[in-house]
């Protein structure tokens, strides 16, 4: 079996015509042909299976929600446990819902204020929606690269970076220099991104010194507010962040699963779904 790259960047194969198949043995060959290539896109598997577009995405949709598959614009991923995907994947991922969250956290935000966005597509979300904002003035903390370039001809924002080490995937500044400037600082309100979110463990990344950097952010913040889409709930990662019980607010999407969300607010974080 062999994998081309056309011209347009979609992975198309060679194989023959897979027609004729049940729902279940469809899916059960797309889930066989992520472990060879590790991506599929519609176009080829409408074409291998003989069947619609629509058809293929929603078993797409389907396999997702069975946790077999991230799906991006135009095909899927195959979803393996703490990925680092780089962040031009990561932003296709979930957008519609992100710029729903995006919006929501956007309008907690003040005149004034002095807020954190933390690295990530979601906060990436915020500082779009903050280009749009009529604010006098308001004081960004971030260490993301893409983040601060969204908001560098901004008018009445002034950037504030800690500096670090820079991680190419994310576009992340972290360790020890990050660590120190961001200790002489205060903020508001923390606009959070997260990898992971379980009640029982916390918030989690799969980045140790993302992860000390996001504990002194928190530190040095009046309100901690995660953002994150409803396919990072019970997700797990291998550093905590914090446990949910330094969480004030979380905004996610309304396709949160609804005991995830009934014990988050159990536990007293303020969950709004968009």
């Amino acid at each position: 079996m062999t994998l081309n790259q056309g011209a347009a960047g979609e992975a198309e194969t060679e194989d023959p015509v897979e027609t004729g198949l049940l729902l279940e043995e469809r899916r059960r060959r797309i889930c066989d042909l992520l472990r060879a290539y590790g991506r599929v896109t519609v176009l080829d598997l409408s074409r291998r299976f003989s069947t619609s577009a629509v058809t293929v995405r929603l078993d797409l949709d389907a396999l997702e929600q069975a946790g077999a598959l991230t799906r991006t614009r135009g095909g899927a991923l195959a979803r393996r446990e703490n990925d680092d995907l780089p962040i031009v994947i990561k932003q296709t991922l979930h957008h519609a819902e992100k710029i729903r969250i995006a919006r929501a956290a956007a309008a907690l935000i003040r005149d004034g204020e002095t807020i954190i966005l933390d690295s990530g597509t979601t906060t990436a979300e915020i500082a779009r929606q903050i280009r749009t904002l009529k604010l006098k003035a308001l004081n960004v903390i971030t260490n993301a690269l893409n983040i601060a370039m969204l908001l560098a001809d901004v008018p009445g924002v002034q950037l504030i970076m800690p500096g670090g080490l820079l991680r190419r995937n994310s576009n992340s500044l972290s360790g020890y220099i990050a660590e120190g400037a961001i200790g002489s600082l205060r903020a508001d309100r923390l606009f959070l991104g997260v990898d992971g979110l379980d009640p029982q463990i916390g918030l989690m990344t799969p980045h140790v010194a993302e992860a000390q950097l996001n504990a002194k952010m928190i530190g040095i913040s009046q309100q901690i507010v995660a953002v994150a889409d409803s396919s990072k709930l019970m997700r797990r990662n291998v550093s905590v962040i914090a446990t949910v019980d330094q969480l004030h607010m979380l905004i996610t999407d309304s396709a949160a699963r609804a005991d995830v969300v009934e014990e988050l607010r159990r536990r007293g974080v303020d969950v709004r779904l968009v």
